[in-house]
């Protein structure tokens, strides 16, 4: 079962699972975060790679918090959860918005764990594997930062998203359901959501607007592919059973978004213009991956460049641009 399916991450995941003919359930609730026919338009994607494959998908507009789990779960004969499915967005995270955090990431995770532990067969589900965020470090004291650093989030999201992590591991230590959780750091690609970053600053450069910087730029990120994200995710598969694991799931490289966006302006071959603005509240200044972990216990090594990764994205957003023209 993949949660959160028709989301940047999620539909990525899917659609990997059902390539190598793997039984998909896939479930979204359809969040108005952003516009739901983008998310549409991702499952529409699905179901044709099913038909391609011939493989089994089942998908179902359903929200955690009131789905019957147990039945899902049961009928559908899951043995692996992916869960993907939250809240997403550390600047729309303060204030009165800060609800749909709590429950999309603490409450929704929450009932997904009492489900998996009430079965009917205590050992159906053989592994659990949880998306969590590198903004649970917050402005971290050591680079890169490995799992072992103590978290300090500073802002709400990356709260509930740790809140969700512990839940993880306290029904792991409770209940002894496998749990893995992956600290996902600046993913970026094909599909990414309309309000993160390259996909603003792209869709800046193709209609000719100044890309807008918060802060100096020379705050630096490890920017990660979807790809190697989605890869990290099937390794998670082979981590081996007993406890809680966690892992950062970095993109090899740290940069300074100044940095970045010159490569994306090579690769697009334009002259960005530049708009600095003051820096948003619960914006971490430094996040770099010890990836060492991941790559010692599940064999995870990042294999896109940023480079690579950003041409693949402008090549898709100028199709999604011309597709809907």
């Amino acid at each position: 079962m993949v949660t959160g399916a028709a989301g940047f991450i999620g539909s990525h995941l899917a659609e990997r699972l059902l390539n190598q003919n793997y039984t998909v359930l896939a479930l979204d609730s359809f969040t108005d975060y952003y516009a739901r026919e983008r998310k549409e338009r991702n499952v529409l994607d699905l179901y044709d790679t099913a038909n391609q494959r011939g493989a089994r998908f089942t998908f179902m507009e359903a929200d955690l918090r009131t789905a019957d789990l147990c039945d899902l779960l049961t009928r559908h004969h899951v043995r692996v959860i992916f869960h993907q499915a939250g809240q997403a967005g550390v600047r729309p995270s303060w204030g009165k918005e800060f609800q749909p955090y709590v429950e999309r990431n603490i409450l929704a995770t929450q009932a997904l764990l009492e489900a998996c532990v009430h079965l009917p067969d205590p050992q159906q589900i053989q592994k659990f594997i949880f998306a969590s965020s590198s903004s649970v470090y917050g402005d971290a004291e050591k680079f890169p930062t490995s799992e072992d650093e103590l978290p300090r989030p500073i802002s709400p999201y990356g709260v509930t998203k740790l809140a969700a992590e512990h839940l993880c591991f306290l029904y792991a230590k409770q209940y002894g359901l496998p749990v893995v959780a992956l600290r996902y750091f600046s993913v970026y690609g094909p599909r990414q959501r309309p309000d993160m970053g390259f996909y603003s600053f792209i869709d800046a450069l193709l209609h000719d607007r100044p890309i807008r910087i918060f802060g100096d730029g020379e705050q630096t990120r490890e920017f990660t592919y979807v790809g190697d994200i989605v890869e990290a995710n099937l390794l998670a598969l082979n981590a081996r059973n007993g406890g809680a694991h966690l892992y950062n799931i970095g993109g090899g490289s740290r940069v300074t978004l100044n940095a970045a966006i010159e490569t994306l302006a090579q690769v697009a071959g334009v002259l960005p213009r530049l708009e600095y603005q003051p820096r948003a509240a619960g914006d971490h200044r430094h996040g770099a991956a010890d990836i060492s972990r991941a790559r010692r216990e599940l064999g995870y090594q990042p294999r896109v460049s940023l480079e690579d990764g950003l041409r693949k994205q402008l090549d898709w957003q100028k199709n999604a641009v011309g597709s809907r023209q």
